[in-house]
């Protein structure tokens, strides 16, 4: 495992509490599945920072962009194949503490993992040098205003995007059913339903249930009258 102190040269902050940021690089399957030890609580503290921070980025610097699309590039920035980005960029899962059979199975490299442990070491900044140390931070990986402006940034994970809008009315609900394949079994293709409150609001189709489901978060999306593309 790589140094914590490599890892404070990478990410420009030191720790007055070093003990913060042992707690984010800790799996619970290193601390046993035991919360405290992990980096469990980290990530959920962390959420609601980036969440602020990003929130309050698009507010005050797209005066002009109605709610739904700032839900919508908020959604982008924050969904877990950003925050997995973002971590590959520093290399995070290089400095994680992970048990054995994380560490056999490729845990350094799991999407869900590095997306989590990226949350958590927000929430570790955020406790250790307070919120403005934390959004400097943040903000180092989010696109510039420009690029949000031009339309640049690509939006990938529809279902995140879609749950945020959807989250909009707390009592909606949203599924997902795979309702056929087709094909040989090396070439088969999923066909999903998203549903809102048991009824349909979008289809796709795609070669894994993933990639189904996905489609059929962004017809949704669409019908809604917000642009995908």
């Amino acid at each position: 495992m790589a140094s914590l102190n490599d890892l404070q040269k990478t990410i420009g902050y030191s720790f007055k509490n070093v003990a913060y940021l042992e707690q984010a690089m800790t799996h619970s399957s290193f601390a046993g599945g035991k919360n405290n030890g992990s980096n469990e609580r980290l990530e959920f503290l962390g959420d609601a920072v980036l969440q602020l921070t990003v929130s309050r980025y698009l507010f005050t610097g797209m005066n002009e962009e109605p709610e739904g699309g700032m839900t919508k590039l908020r959604a982008s920035i924050v969904c877990e194949n950003s925050l997995y980005s973002f971590a590959k960029k520093i290399d995070l899962g290089s400095y994680m503490l992970l048990g054995k059979g994380e560490e056999m199975t490729g845990g350094r490299d799991r999407r869900s993992i590095l997306a989590d442990a990226f949350e958590a070491l927000i929430a570790a900044i955020y406790l250790d040098g307070g919120m403005e140390e934390a959004q400097r931070f943040i903000l180092r990986f989010v696109p510039s205003i420009e690029a949000l402006k031009s339309g640049k940034v690509k939006l990938g994970d529809y279902k995140t995007i879609l749950q945020e809008i959807i989250q909009q009315n707390p009592e909606e609900r949203v599924s997902y059913e795979v309702s056929e394949q087709d094909g040989e079994n090396h070439h088969k293709i999923f066909h999903a339903t998203v549903l809102l409150n048991g009824q349909a609001i979008g289809k796709g189709s795609g070669h894994s249930k993933k990639e189904a489901e996905q489609a059929a978060a962004k017809e949704a999306i669409g019908l809604m009258g917000y642009e995908t593309d």
